[in-house]
């Protein structure tokens, strides 16, 4: 085993600003959750009179035991203000997603599908709220949901099981036949018209429809179908791509010649429609290019649209009879409008230019709903005014993730710098947290999959990519837009086709030494992670630099490309385009093809020095699953760097379940902080985080003197004051003792074992103690305010029956009515239900750890008090604070002198 880890973290330790771990985390600072479920608006749509919006937004499901996130529909109504902006509804709560909606063309109702009663019922709902109501059930299935005219769906099914399908079924036969073309289920469009309730057959294929259009008037139909069960692997034969005149059921054979036609959108009028076009030089791949714009007018045939633009174009928005591209902008994205027939021009956006996602447009063209962020601003969603070249009247439409805002976010910005034969690459770099010019800092590299994907000047923090989080732990965080990436033109997206690894390299490794040489980057703390090529790419890299990496995370990355020609969904038309030809294939007078073998990190893993932890999931077929075992087994047996690898069960090349993505997250930071920031593991697994034993630990780091809580300064004995934040209040760890207010009162007779007890007092007693106490503290001390009062009370009432309270010594749950007759029980005690400060678990405010805000002592405020004593009933049914004259103490409340 490879021992050269000391050194790197006596290192770490001198040039890494460290956080006090104390067993708690502060509101300002990420955690794993924070990243996994940050909320989003997608799929939004304006009802037909531009005066509302309907979106969705997903969550985890509330029965935690499905471990999965689910999608909920809103309604914004646009002329409806309320003083927080405009009212917005949630429309679906259930546990099941709720997609696919459509307004109904008079806006009166919303229709959509949902996961729930087993996903083939079509739903609907009034604008108005009420329960929604079952249409029909589509025994076949049903989805991609369109109008083709007012009480008409168009939908995607199929006709259904077939005998031999039913009669394996039967007998439990679940053999498949791969790419079997004899049971090759043909996906056809209906209609479902909402007068008669029947569904008809509209398309007559007997392929796939893989995907399809209609026209706002439902006179044509736009659609294409599956070349072949293997198209999938080989790209081969081409999709056929169709107009269709819905009313004579005639249609013609379109888009013939091109690459890959994606977003097929007609125009207003009806008279055409505009769609993208891949453009690259190995089309019988689908290799990777740029996109480009065309039109397509009903009669005759399609035209190129000129962009203008280099880098081609990213995406599309139809706008009445003329188009909005996004166009490929290295690590921005710009917004162009073009006109039908006319030149485009640039969208006048002032501050919020190239970080501009357009989400909906209005059908009358005129309103637009639209994302904005940046790398270091979480996104923010609004409705403007839309005239072609330029928006107006910016409002926000929904506020998201507002508790996110209040946290502290890594300062970013984009940089260049030269790479392969000198071309200028793009990424993304983050800063460490309180980060100081002239310090060397550890960097990371996050590296972005594809590899034609991009990383771009937006929010992207998700569970395979998390800059805030390794920010905050002291690092720089590199996204960088290597060769063979899209947005940069044909010539930089294509540089890696028969040259794979090589121009990416020389990229990543030129983008290290720029940090190095500004003096930003230590280059020996340098680590990498990233998902698919991102992986593909980081394992390469501890090939070829063994001794650069001192950290490694390779998710769903390939190592053997000799397997993946076969085993890969897509593997045929990517390595055939990527290694140009076969393994199979003479090259170099050998009789195979040597690419696969030089190219796959597989047989050099040997010179691998780097700790490795290797994430797959069980259904990966984009990037066989079996790569990771053979990852694995190669850097086990070789012995000659550490290596974990986490296998997630039943997942695809992307984790879904919400357990796998916070696994992922849990497990990759423990090895990044041990192999990259040299601190020591502390988890451990025989530990439950909820323990008396984790809470004996948790308290055994509060401030003491010998046996009495509290810290001991100048002689006398005063409370531990929190801090909740910057420039903010801070308040005691625990009820004031006994022992301290002995401090104040030294006549004060402390009953015997009872110094950690919390003391009784009078409201006047109390006050007199905090004069004194700001003398000794130097800020001024107090009661809590009525609004940290009302704050405490509601902390108070979630925790109080598992404190100190009647309701902890009835030893069941009490309910009102049996109050009365346990009190006369207790009114025979002698001894005390008070227990010394601590006893139970503390409650998180602001992310420190506070006891006893639930019982022991209700605690006096500045006009009365809150909180409830071990006298005391927790009423589940009321939040209010029971009066209390008897069992009253005293919780100090500071705040810095400004």
């Amino acid at each position: 085993m490879n021992l050269r880890y000391p050194a790197l973290f006596w290192l770490l330790l001198c040039t890494c600003a460290w956080r006090p771990v104390m067993g708690q985390t502060d509101e300002s600072e990420w955690t794993i959750d924070d990243v996994i479920h940050t909320a989003s608006m997608s799929n939004v749509e304006f009802s037909p009179d531009g005066k509302m919006v309907l979106w969705s937004k997903s969550r985890a499901a509330k029965d935690k035991k499905k471990d999965k996130f689910v999608r909920d529909l809103y309604l914004t109504r646009l002329n409806d203000r309320t003083k927080d902006g405009f009212r917005t509804v949630r429309l679906t709560t259930g546990d099941d997603s709720d997609h696919s909606a459509l307004f109904s063309r008079d806006g009166e109702e919303i229709y959509f599908l949902s996961g729930r009663d087993g996903g083939k019922k079509l739903w609907k709902m009034s604008v108005y709220g009420g329960e929604p109501q079952e249409v029909k059930e589509f025994k076949n299935g049903i989805s991609n949901l369109e109008w083709l005219n007012d009480s008409t769906l168009v939908y995607l099914s199929n006709e259904g099981k077939s005998l031999q399908e039913q009669e394996l079924e039967e007998i439990k036969d679940d053999v498949v036949v791969v790419e079997d073309t004899s049971t090759w289920k043909a996906e056809r469009l209906y209609t479902f018209s909402l007068k008669d309730k029947e569904s008809r057959r509209l398309t007559e294929n007997d392929k796939p429809v893989e995907g399809y259009a209609v026209s706002f008037d439902g006179k044509y139909l736009a659609y294409v179908l599956a070349g072949s069960p293997h198209q999938g692997a080989d790209a081969q034969p081409k999709s056929a791509y169709y107009l269709m005149d819905v009313a004579g059921k005639t249609q013609r054979r379109i888009l013939e010649g091109l690459q890959t036609p994606r977003e097929l959108a007609f125009t207003r009028d009806g008279n055409g429609l505009y769609f993208t076009a891949e453009l690259s030089s190995d089309p019988i791949w689908n290799g990777a290019g740029i996109g480009e714009l065309y039109y397509l007018p009903i009669e005759g045939n399609y035209r190129k649209v000129e962009l203008d633009w280099e880098n081609g174009v990213g995406g599309i928005h139809v706008v009445g009879n003329d188009v909005v591209a996004d166009l490929s902008n290295r690590a921005t994205m710009r917004e162009a409008f073009y006109p039908r027939g006319g030149k485009g021009q640039e969208i006048k956006l002032d501050s919020l230019k190239d970080h501009v996602n357009f989400l909906a447009f209005s059908e009358d063209g005129k309103q637009v709903v639209l994302e904005h962020s940046t790398a270091s601003k979480l996104p923010r969603y609004y409705v403007a005014e839309f005239a072609g070249t330029k928006i107006a009247n910016v409002r926000e439409i929904v506020a998201l993730n507002e508790k996110l805002r209040k946290k502290d976010i890594a300062r970013s910005e984009v940089i260049e710098w030269k790479g392969y034969q000198g071309e200028m690459v793009s990424g993304i770099l983050y800063y460490p947290e309180d980060y100081q010019p002239g310090r060397q800092y550890p960097l990371m590299l996050s590296i972005h999959g594809g590899p034609s994907s991009m990383d771009l000047d937006r929010w992207s923090e998700r569970w395979s990519t998390y800059p805030q989080i390794l920010s905050q732990r002291g690092a720089f965080v590199l996204k960088p837009n290597y060769h063979g990436s899209a947005n940069h033109g044909l010539a930089y997206v294509e540089s890696i086709k028969e040259n794979y690894y090589e121009p990416e390299m020389e990229d990543i490794t030129a983008g290290i030494d720029k940090l190095i040489e500004e003096g930003k980057v230590h280059p020996d703390s340098i680590g990498s992670m990233g998902w698919s090529n991102g992986a593909i790419l980081t394992t390469m890299l501890t090939v070829r630099y063994p001794e650069r990496f001192k950290v490694a995370c390779p998710g769903a990355g390939d190592v053997n490309w000799t397997s993946d020609f076969g085993t890969c969904q897509f593997g045929v038309s990517f390595d055939q385009s990527y290694f140009g030809g076969a393994p199979w294939d003479d090259t170099n007078g050998k009789n195979y093809n040597e690419a696969y073998l030089i190219k796959s990190p597989l047989f050099d893993m040997e010179k691998v020095r780097t700790p490795t932890i290797i994430f797959h999931g069980s259904e990966d077929r984009a990037v066989p699953r079996d790569q990771g075992w053979e990852y694995y087994r190669a850097l086990q047996q070789i012995a000659q760097a550490p290596v974990r690898f986490l296998w997630f069960p039943g997942q695809p090349h992307g984790l879904q379940k919400i357990t796998h993505q916070k696994r992922k997250m849990e497990e990759e930071l423990a090895w990044i902080d041990t192999y990259l920031f040299g601190k020591e593991r502390k988890d451990n697994p025989a530990l439950k985080d909820d323990s008396p034993l984790a809470q004996m630990l948790t308290k055994d780091t509060v401030a003491r003197h010998g046996t009495l809580y509290g810290v001991f300064t100048d002689g006398v004995l005063l409370p531990e004051m929190v801090s909740l934040g910057d420039d903010t209040i801070s308040i005691a760890r625990f009820e004031l003792t006994n022992a301290q207010y002995a401090a104040f009162q030294p006549e004060f007779v402390i009953p015997d074992g009872a110094a950690n007890d919390p003391v009784v007092l009078s409201r006047e007693d109390a006050q007199s103690y905090l004069q004194w106490l700001s003398g000794k503290l130097g800020d001024p001390a107090r009661f809590p305010s009525r609004k940290e009062a009302k704050s405490l009370q509601e902390k108070a009432h979630d925790s109080g029956a598992k404190e100190n309270t009647l309701n902890y010594w009835a030893g069941y749950d009490i309910t009102r009515d049996e109050v009365d007759d346990l009190r006369k029980k207790v009114d025979e005690l002698t001894t005390s239900l008070v227990k010394p400060v601590g006893t139970f678990a503390p409650v998180k405010i602001s992310g420190r750890m506070i006891y006893d805000i639930g019982g022991n002592l209700a605690e006096y405020a500045e006009d009365g008090q809150y909180g409830y004593s071990a006298y005391d009933f927790v009423d589940p049914a009321s939040e209010a604070a029971p009066e209390n004259d008897k069992h009253v103490g005293l919780r100090v409340v500071s705040e810095p002198v400004k």
